[in-house]
């Protein structure tokens, strides 16, 4: 059940030109949180004029008592919490939604776009699974490409792609994530896909994961408003166990889902 929490941020970073870590002193947060999930921040200055604004989680450590925050300056809302500092407090709600499940079968692949890195940066720390979880992760330059060093220090291999060829690969991320894929089928060996990034890449892994009969986990990014499931805005089809399809609000029935019950416009 979600719940408000009075939040202190610690720490307050830039990563790269448009991009900033948040972290937070969030106790009953950091203990309740699942990877996948998000939080409704209120930001300050702006609680008469906008609702909350949602985000995904970078990490949550119930043991320091810490959540972090990963986020882009996008607009009003980024651009006003871009200028709170260490000490200020921040009214945060969560957690919301319903995130990736914690084991996989084989090798997760875990499949990135720009800063849909952050939820599949808090799945890495926690996921059980039979082999060792591999990152593809691709942007439109190298600037684009974020956190790379924190997958490296959990022991994950990194696979970067980039449009212009700043680095890794030149092209899509997929190139990479078909070379493996390809691999791993002819060796016989078991894989999950996991995915968080812009609609266009989201589609790309959900087929992939029809493809190979495998379990595919989408993270859906749709415009949330309320975050509780009253507005009805971030709808996405689903099919349901008896062919019909249903408006599901990602929100509350996502942001996760299976790649085999998406429906796709």
């Amino acid at each position: 059940m979600a719940f408000d929490e009075a939040t202190t941020i610690k720490t307050h970073t830039a990563m790269g030109a448009d991009y900033n870590v948040l972290v937070l002193a969030a106790p009953r947060l950091a203990a309740a949180l699942a990877p996948g999930q998000f939080v409704h921040v209120r930001i300050p200055r702006l609680e008469a004029s906008a609702l909350r604004r949602p985000f995904s989680v970078f990490d949550a450590d119930p043991a320091t008592g810490e959540v972090s925050i990963l986020y882009k300056k996008v607009g009003r809302g980024t651009a006003a919490l871009a200028q709170e500092a260490a000490g200020a407090t921040l009214n945060v709600m969560g957690p919301l939604g319903f995130g990736f499940p914690l084991k996989a079968k084989g090798v997760p692949l875990l499949v990135a776009g720009g800063f849909g890195v952050a939820p599949l940066h808090f799945l890495a720390k926690r996921i059980a699974s039979d082999g060792k979880p591999i990152l593809f992760v691709g942007g439109r330059t190298k600037a684009d490409l974020l956190a790379l060093e924190r997958f490296a220090a959990l022991g994950i291999e990194c696979r970067v792609s980039t449009n212009d060829g700043s680095s890794g690969t030149k092209g899509f991320v997929t190139g990479p994530l078909d070379e493996a894929i390809a691999e791993l089928r002819a060796r016989g060996e078991a894989f999950e896909l996991f995915t968080c990034g812009p609609d266009g890449l989201l589609k790309a892994v959900a087929a992939r994961a029809l493809e190979c009969n495998v379990p595919g986990w989408i993270s859906m990014d749709r415009h949330m408003i309320c975050g509780v499931g009253a507005c009805f805005a971030c709808i996405q089809k689903i099919r349901q166990p008896n062919g019909a399809i249903y408006n599901a609000r990602c929100c509350v029935n996502g942001p996760v889902f299976k790649a085999k019950d998406l429906v796709w416009d």
